[in-house]
């Protein structure tokens, strides 16, 4: 299982927006100059720069080789370093729920599984099962990238139920 550290204030602060848990997201696996990333989210380069830089200085985005664009200007491509995965962050649930509602309205219906289960564990049992996910997850974030095959996005929230007390 992967051991994660509690997140700094300034790393939680940076990782406290769904626009920029969507441009980690973007520049997960091929590095976008941040022109690309506003084109993809359909925003404003001006402001996707603000958050660019913040994920930048925070360790979470990574800058690659400078290159010329099709006019010859200088762009700047970005690529996760994947850090988010080994740290902690509490905070980051709520961008995170809303991260993944604007994502996944972005995807055609029938492209979309989902299931939702209720559990009544003992505390071993229940340490068990978050324990065998928590290493299934990382099992599968450590194997290398198939450029070839779709891109897949996976969201899970294990929460006590407040409908069951």
């Amino acid at each position: 299982m992967t051991e994660r550290r509690p997140a700094t204030d300034a790393e939680a602060k940076a990782l406290a927006s769904a626009l920029r848990l969507r441009i980690m997201r973007i520049c997960v696996r091929k590095p976008h100059t941040n022109k690309e990333i506003a084109a993809i989210l359909g925003r404003d380069p001006a402001s996707v720069l603000h958050h660019t830089r913040t994920l930048v200085r925070t360790g979470f985005l990574e800058a690659q080789e400078e290159r010329r664009g099709a006019r010859g200007a200088r762009e700047i491509p970005y690529l996760t370093t994947h850090k988010s995965w080994h740290l902690e962050t509490p905070a980051m649930d709520r961008p995170m729920v809303d991260a993944f509602l604007e994502e996944l309205a972005l995807v055609p219906e029938a492209q979309a599984e989902g299931t939702r289960m209720a559990l009544r564990l003992p505390p071993p049992q229940m340490e068990e099962f978050r324990t065998r996910l928590k290493d299934l997850l990382d099992e599968f974030a450590a194997r290398p990238d198939d450029p070839a095959a779709p891109a897949w996005s996976l969201f899970m929230v294990l929460h006590s139920d407040p409908n069951r007390p």
